[in-house]
């Protein structure tokens, strides 16, 4: 599975960026797929998930109630709708895909800033 995120980029504190994951290789239906994020410093955390097949997720609680993750097997797609965000949401953001929490496929990150 190859995966690519994008829709990185500068905002303001408060505002809300969409992250997309395509994926390609073999369908990322087959796998849960998740976000994680690196900030400057830090070790790479967990932000969220999403199973296979029928839509649930996890969250980190730093995210929960702010973040959304989504995914179009269809479109082979995963997104991550992030609002309200803070400062402290700046890092760099990863899409993973894996099972039971193994995580063997990882994208090239995105880059997300929130000014204060």
């Amino acid at each position: 599975v190859q995966l690519q995120a994008s829709g990185g980029g500068l905002v303001q504190a408060g505002g809300s960026l969409r992250l997309s994951c395509a994926a390609s290789g073999r369908t990322s239906s087959d796998y849960h797929m998740g976000w994680f994020r690196q900030a400057p410093g830090k070790e790479r955390e967990f932000v969220g998930s999403i199973i296979t097949i029928g839509g649930r997720t996890w969250y980190a609680d730093s995210v929960k109630g702010r973040f959304t993750i989504s995914r179009d097997n269809a479109k082979n797609m995963v997104y991550l709708q992030m609002n309200s965000l803070k400062p402290e949401d700046t890092a760099v953001y990863y899409c993973a895909a894996g099972i039971n929490s193994i995580w063997p496929f990882w994208g090239q990150g995105t880059q997300v800033t929130v000014s204060s």
